[in-house]
């Protein structure tokens, strides 16, 4: 019960920038030793929950584009799946999520790229394609929805503005995470129970957070703390 609160803080704070929050979930049931059969699937749900509710927010905020979204999302949903089904050795998994986490952990901390608020080109098609199943394959394996690529891939290459980048990474976060979800399914064929509890907490942070980050709030202190925490559990699950 007590991840409880700590997933309700990471679903508000990854909400508001467009995230699910699988990375501090991930890393919070790290720290509190939950099996790796834990933790896939009952972070994807939790990503679920929480990148529905935001998906929602910024697609009524107008920061969304079907165009964007599209190419990468077609390739990497099939390949969600796919990850989903595979069963990784719990070494190779703490490994592969251990570095997950330290992308996370990155994501957050680096200094906020204001100046990329202008816009846009559209991603190529056969560059978007291959990116996309790469990340949908990474996010099914791992428990992750794939946002803390997609999002600085986005924002870099100008194909979108930090507002869109939010609710196309909630939306590419949702697809993926059904996928993988479904696909974990097929070997689990039921969630593990704490995830109804920390559900409820997911969601209250999710419309909290989801709100505050489609009105522009900053965050930044807490988008630090929370990096340190993806960095002390990613560090765990790398050196053993």
């Amino acid at each position: 019960m007590w991840l409880a609160p700590l997933i309700f803080a990471a679903a508000l704070l990854y909400s508001s920038v467009g995230h699910g929050g699988a990375s501090a979930y991930l890393a919070m049931m790290a720290l509190a030793g939950v099996e790796p059969t834990v933790m896939r699937p009952a972070a994807l749900a939790l990503n679920i929950l929480v990148a529905g509710i935001g998906t929602v927010r910024y697609a009524r905020a107008g920061y969304f584009s079907w165009r964007t979204f599209a190419p990468f999302a077609v390739t990497s949903i099939p390949l969600a799946f796919l990850g989903g089904t595979l069963l990784l050795p719990g070494v190779l998994y703490e490994r592969i999520v251990g570095a997950v986490l330290l992308v996370g952990a990155y994501r957050l901390i680096r200094p906020g790229d204001g100046r990329m608020d202008t816009a846009v080109r559209r991603p190529p098609i056969w560059v978007a394609l291959p990116l996309g199943a790469g990340i949908g394959l990474l996010a099914g394996l791992t428990g992750v929805g794939g946002g803390i690529f997609l999002s600085p891939l986005l924002v870099f290459t100008g194909w979108a503005t930090i507002r869109e980048q939010a609710g196309i990474s909630a939306a590419f976060i949702l697809a993926n995470s059904a996928a993988g979800l479904a696909g974990v399914l097929t070997k689990m064929p039921t969630l593990p129970a704490p995830v109804y509890l920390w559900g409820i907490a997911a969601i209250a942070g999710g419309l909290i957070g989801s709100d505050l980050g489609s009105r522009r709030l900053g965050v930044a202190a807490l988008r630090r703390l929370l990096g340190l925490v993806l960095i002390i559990a990613g560090l765990k699950l790398l050196v053993g």
